[in-house]
């Protein structure tokens, strides 16, 4: 049966499911280097104002990871134990758990957006006056990125990672259209500045979520989507079963961009070249980090289904193959961020304050980007095996301490001290993970 990831070679079966992910992962790296490259044209306020306004929908995101976790696990496992009726009525659940909070996130955005922004103390009028405007129109519609984040899940946890690629890629081709023409207005289009960004980053989002929902139509192959219905009751077994597995998830990702919101306020005393760095560096990074996470989601789709088909030599085999992969991949990474930052700072920054600030940070978080990468594979990993809230449990713990961290080493040696604190907790971070995985696997045999 297409989509059954308990039969055929191991790393082959991983690496067809996997490649699209990280293709489509790749793409959104994309979408905001694309972005940032463009407002970097004009200047380090607007690229503040947006890292600002950026941080919000990356809030949205650890909430959205409820129904997308909660469905991708729960589906995965049903259809790995042949159950697919009961994997359709946990996608519909997911479907519309997604749709309710995406819409209540939008509606708390707008009414409590000055609130939001002023957290972050902004000193400048002008990166103010840009992280509203852009908080306002990307909070506003956040609900198109909550629906193609929970569909992505979805159409994993079936085997399915092509279609969200070919989704993402026009979406990103849309994307890079507009971003020129509406923030800088070329010929007769007028020039929007933050806002055009804005419009362009949600009308890209929209359109994936649309070649999403028309796939499910468009495909013959059977897909647990089909049919689903937004109005219907949501049953409270299949509720509950998404929320087990995606609170913990969801919770995890609120406290991470909680907490770098803590650390982006104290990094924004040095200025808004800072808080620039920090937003496009954490861009940036997320070269490594984006194509970490796309291996993870297509290791816990495999993981999840095989462990549901009880067939744990195909878990351990699997988590191996992906842990040499991504580790291999983060080192690549940390080459190019210590030996060649000036070379990256210089394409997102033209202000020889920013250059020299971002170059500060890509050194020092280079030291810790193999870790980060198996950090967020072995998340994938655990989390397929159900296991969500011991990685909420291990992530806040020590994600927590960067705050503490920042303040000792940011009091001994000035913004590079915060720098450092990501760095020396992200390394710790994966190597906890690698242990705490090999130990669960082998203990249960």
């Amino acid at each position: 049966m297409e989509g059954n990831l308990t039969k055929g070679p191991i790393l082959k079966t991983l690496t067809k499911l996997a490649i699209p992910i990280m293709a489509s992962s790749f793409l959104g790296t994309l979408y905001n280097i694309t972005d940032m490259a463009w407002i970097g044209l004009l200047g380090s306020k607007a690229v503040a104002g947006v890292g600002v306004g950026g941080m919000f929908t990356w809030f949205s995101q650890g909430l959205a990871a409820m129904a997308r976790m909660g469905g991708q696990v729960q589906v995965a496992q049903c259809i790995g134990r042949g159950e697919r009726d009961r994997a359709h009525r946990f996608a519909q659940a997911a479907v519309q758990l997604a749709t309710l909070m995406g819409m209540a996130y939008a509606v708390i955005s707008l009414l409590f957006t000055r609130q939001m922004v002023g957290f972050f103390q902004l000193t400048d009028p002008e990166a103010q006056t840009a992280a509203l405007a852009y908080t306002k129109i990307a909070c506003g519609l956040i609900v198109f990125s909550f629906l193609t984040l929970t569909m992505t899940g979805l159409y994993t946890a079936q085997g399915d990672s092509k279609t969200p690629f070919l989704a993402n890629l026009i979406g990103l081709v849309t994307n890079m259209i507009l971003d020129p023409v509406l923030i800088l207005g070329p010929g007769p289009f007028p020039k929007l500045g933050v806002v055009g960004a804005a419009i362009a980053t949600v009308t890209a989002q929209a359109i994936v979520m649309t070649i999403m929902i028309l796939g499910v139509f468009i495909q013959k192959k059977e897909n647990v989507l089909k049919g689903i219905s937004l109005t219907a009751k949501i049953p409270k077994e299949y509720l509950s079963g998404i929320c087990r597995i995606g609170i913990p998830t969801a919770i995890q990702g609120m406290a991470y961009c909680a907490i770098s919101m803590v650390l982006t306020r104290m990094v924004s005393a040095y200025g808004a070249e800072a808080v620039a760095t920090q937003r496009v560096g954490g861009q940036i990074e997320s070269i490594s980090w984006n194509t970490a996470d796309g291996f993870a989601a297509a290791l816990n789709a495999f993981i999840a289904q095989n462990y549901g088909a009880g067939k744990m030599d195909r878990v351990r085999k699997g988590y191996r193959a992906s842990l040499w992969t991504v580790g291999i991949w983060g080192l690549l990474i940390s080459f190019v961020f210590i030996c060649f930052p000036k070379a990256i700072a210089d394409i997102f920054f033209h202000e020889p304050k920013a250059v020299a600030t971002a170059v500060g940070y890509l050194v020092i978080i280079g030291f810790s980007e193999a870790f980060m990468c198996v950090e967020l594979t072995t998340v994938g990993a655990l989390s397929g095996l159900g296991r969500t809230r011991l990685c909420s449990i291990i992530s806040i713990a020590f994600t927590s301490a960067r705050i503490p961290l920042a303040i000792i080493l940011g009091g001994l040696i000035g913004l590079s001290g915060i720098w450092w604190a990501l760095s020396i907790t992200s390394i710790i971070k994966g190597i906890i993970f690698t242990c705490t995985f090999l130990w669960i696997t082998r203990k249960r045999g």
